[in-house]
């Protein structure tokens, strides 16, 4: 097998300014792609796009907020009038909110969480269809967490957003396994190292979690083999 499996493709990875969205465009553009990368920050942005181009690789920087009104609508016209296919779509961006008990659970954060978590997804999807059924082989790659399918205390605002979006990632995948190549896949990253993550625990040593690049690889390697819809994959610590 080349060691550029994805030569001539073309990847968008949301949330790319750090963490795991930082490390999986990376990975991806060490594999061959042509990664857009998007996030709120530009200039972060520009730092990963640097250190693809020191690497070796190509990219292209599009700073938008996802939760703004025609921003992602904007971000597919400009991505279509430059390239006539989108092979990879990786949805990584994502809002941890308050940790905190469901009755405590204020309305107003709840529906930014949810904007960003689920309409935002739902918008990305529909903006990028036509792209993904142009790609002879596209690949949809959601990022999720554990608490998405198993409930825990505190968790419940940021657990019901991520179990609405692996809701929207595999009901599109299922619809789209009989008149499309493209798949999809939901992946649970577990515990890495990540400013989400810090968030979520404060106290632990951040040394202790494997490193964003460990989940990179492995969606760069999950984008390169086949898979079935529907089929979860977890990254081991």
């Amino acid at each position: 097998m080349t060691d550029k499996p994805l030569a001539d493709q073309l990847a968008l990875v949301t949330g790319a300014s750090r963490g795991i969205g930082a490390a999986t465009a990376m990975a991806l553009a060490a594999a061959g792609a042509h990664v857009v990368l998007t996030a709120r920050t530009g200039a972060a942005l520009e730092k990963v796009e640097d250190a693809i181009f020191a690497a070796g690789g190509s990219a292209t920087i599009a700073p938008l907020d996802l939760t703004e009104t025609d921003s992602i609508a904007r971000l597919a016209v400009a991505i279509g009038e430059r390239w006539q296919a989108l092979d990879v779509l990786v949805l990584n961006a994502a809002m941890l909110g308050t940790l905190g008990a469901v009755p405590a659970i204020d309305p107003k954060e709840l529906a930014r969480v949810l904007t960003l978590n689920v309409s935002a997804q739902a918008a990305l999807i529909g903006a990028f269809d036509p792209m993904l059924r142009r790609s002879r082989r596209a690949r949809v790659i959601g990022v999720t967490s554990s608490v998405a399918r198993k409930p825990r205390a505190y968790w419940g605002l940021y657990g019901a957003s991520k179990a609405a979006f692996e809701t929207l990632v595999g009901a599109y995948g299922d619809e789209m396994e009989q008149i499309s190549t493209i798949r999809t896949a939901i992946i649970n990253p577990g515990a890495t190292r990540t400013a989400m993550r810090a968030r979520a625990y404060p106290g632990e040593n951040p040394e202790s979690v494997k490193a964003p690049e460990v989940v990179g690889s492995r969606i760069a390697a999950l984008v390169t083999d086949d898979f079935q819809t529907g089929h979860f994959e977890t990254v081991e610590a």
